[in-house]
């Protein structure tokens, strides 16, 4: 139960870019997912409907990713 598959990391990247996203609006007023695909566009949309489900899940999984983590110490 403790190992993580393949869906388990793009979660995992998607909501660090997710994060680093935010980062940049909240420290710059720069939104990057906007800059490349348009400002409220339906690509633009997609993405961050995508990054919340990722969010999502990575929550859902946390136990396995904590199990994980405990198992290498």
């Amino acid at each position: 139960m403790g190992k993580l598959n393949m869906l388990d990391w793009i979660a995992i990247i998607l909501l660090a870019i997710g994060g680093i996203n935010w980062g940049l609006v909240g420290a710059f007023k720069f939104d990057l997912v906007a800059a490349i695909f348009g400002d409220m566009s339906i690509i633009s949309r997609i993405v961050y409907d995508i990054v919340g489900i990722s969010a999502l899940y990575v929550l859902a999984i946390s136990g396995k990713i904590c199990k994980k983590q405990e198992g290498q110490i």
